[in-house]
């Protein structure tokens, strides 16, 4: 009996042990796993880090052909962490997988190209930067990009002459290239990019989006008879040297024109600035002036020619400085008179200097030596970036402080500051045009007071919004701000 009791026992403890022992669901020995996550986001877990990571891998086949690489990552912001637990469960590589395709974009290595480029605010006080970000997978699409961009707005030959130390000594006139560079802060970094972003793979497609911007617009022209690439330009609000720049087929402003020529509309949106300086020494016309005296004895209005003017000649120094082919800065660094002009002489009919200018006779608002830094065109503003028409003419060169001309005889209207012409001033001419003169530096004119042709009114200078020591020159018809192209006054060109 007690045998049996014994026995019992024995057979109880033993089932007992069987069901504990087998029936408990964690492992006795530690697993390690991985946690994968996103931004903090649990995914999943999975047995192999490297089985998942071969599995983004090799589903990447379409960005590996399209990309041409060897390989595909995974998601920026995706971790993989590695955890020790008795707990068996993991997921299948594969539906971790889908879960991060629904969360993030998968990578590919390349470099990150950033460009921080000046941006001035509107109300002109405080100075901030614009950040913009180009990818690549090789940086010598992104050196390949900035070397045309360079070509483009300095020249081929010209720069490598200046890179190779090749450039022709000055002999008497001619421009040596004195350092070229670019503007921005730009920095260079390997990362992993998201496929979804634009990738650049080809250099040309890169220097398009460098020189338009990466929301180019480009529209189509039909030409029409008379049409001349200066008319076209204008018309459709791009420069001349933009609309050249588009068309492949335009070599020169003076190519001739077909009706039915297709032409490539598009407005430049430079993503860095091409900074270009140089020493230029040039024979310029040094112009004649036109000396009016007056005759009490002869009729007002009976205008007589006692001495026709020839131009003379001066050898002009400058050093200029560039950004994407627009003059911003020009440093006068010396003339030789060559020749001296002969002034014409003009008798007029008059014995007091009348308010009401001639229709025919207009004169220049600068001594000679002048550059044209800027036309009547639509251009990129180098204040602030943004398209506009730069209505009248930006004449630099004579130097800072030098004077500044009443083109015609007029009464003065306004001699004030304003925050973008700086110092200027504005002649009614009373014969249906007013003229104004900015940015100058001194003022030497009062409102109401009567100014003949050649008499100084101001010094040039740079105040308001100017990159350089210049005169803003307008011409205005039939009212104030009804600005038009100061060639109308100057059939015969600018002198």
């Amino acid at each position: 009996m007690k045998k049996l009791s014994i026995w019992v026992v024995m057979a109880i403890l033993l089932s007992a042990v069987c069901v504990l022992g087998f029936g408990y669901k964690k492992s006795a020995e530690p697993n390690y796993y991985y946690q994968v996550y996103m931004d903090d986001d649990i995914l999943g877990t999975v047995k192999s880090k490297t089985e998942l990571e071969n599995y983004i891998d090799e589903n990447g086949k379409y960005y590996k052909n399209k990309y041409k690489v060897d390989k595909v990552y995974a998601p920026n912001g995706l971790q993989i962490r590695k955890i020790t637990t008795y707990d068996g469960k993991v997921d299948s590589v594969k539906d971790v997988y889908k879960k991060i395709k629904k969360e993030a974009p998968f990578t590919v290595k390349g470099y990150e190209m950033t460009i921080k480029k000046k941006a001035d605010d509107k109300d002109d006080s405080t100075e901030r930067l614009k950040t913009t970000k180009f990818y690549v997978l090789d940086t010598k699409v992104f050196k390949d990009a900035v070397n045309t961009l360079i070509y483009t707005f300095v020249g081929k030959d010209k720069y490598e002459a200046y890179k190779n130390e090749t450039q022709d000594k000055i002999e008497s006139t001619g421009e040596n290239i004195e350092n070229v560079y670019v503007e921005e802060d730009i920095t260079v970094k390997e990362a992993k990019i998201p496929v979804e972003e634009k990738i650049y793979i080809d250099s040309d497609d890169l220097t398009k989006s460098l020189l338009y911007g990466t929301a180019a617009k480009e529209s189509e022209y039909t030409v029409k008879a008379g049409d001349t690439i200066e008319t076209v330009a204008f018309n459709n609000k791009v420069s001349p040297e933009e609309l050249l720049l588009s068309n492949d087929s335009l070599t020169s402003e003076k190519n001739l024109l077909y009706p039915g020529q297709k032409l490539k509309i598009a407005e430049t949106n430079p993503q860095i600035s091409i900074v270009e300086e140089s020493y230029v020494v040039k024979d310029t016309p040094s112009n004649y002036k036109t000396e009016e005296k007056y005759d009490s004895s002869a009729i007002i209005g009976n205008d007589k020619v006692i001495q026709e003017g020839e131009n003379g000649l001066d050898r002009v120094s400058q050093k200029v400085k560039q950004i994407n082919g627009e003059i911003v800065y020009v440093d006068p660094k010396g003339k030789q008179v060559l020749k001296s002009p002969v002034n014409k002489i003009v008798l007029k009919g008059s014995k007091y200097v009348p308010d009401v200018g001639s229709l025919t006779n207009w004169g220049w608002p600068t001594d000679s030596g002048w550059t044209l830094s800027s036309g009547y065109v639509y251009r990129t503003s180098p204040i602030n970036g943004s398209r506009e028409l730069h209505s009248g003419l930006d004449i630099s060169g004579t130097g800072y402080g030098s004077k500044v001309y009443a083109t015609n005889n007029g009464k003065v209207v306004t001699a004030e500051y304003h925050y973008s012409y700086g110092n200027y001033v504005v002649i009614n001419h009373n014969n249906g045009y007013l003229t104004l003169y900015g940015h100058m530096s001194k003022i030497a004119a009062k409102v109401g007071q009567t100014v003949a042709k050649g008499q100084v009114i101001g010094y040039v200078g740079m105040t308001g919004a100017a990159t350089g020591p210049h005169v803003h020159y307008e011409v205005w018809k039939g009212c104030q701000y009804c600005h038009v192209n100061p060639s109308v006054l100057y059939p015969g060109g600018y002198r």
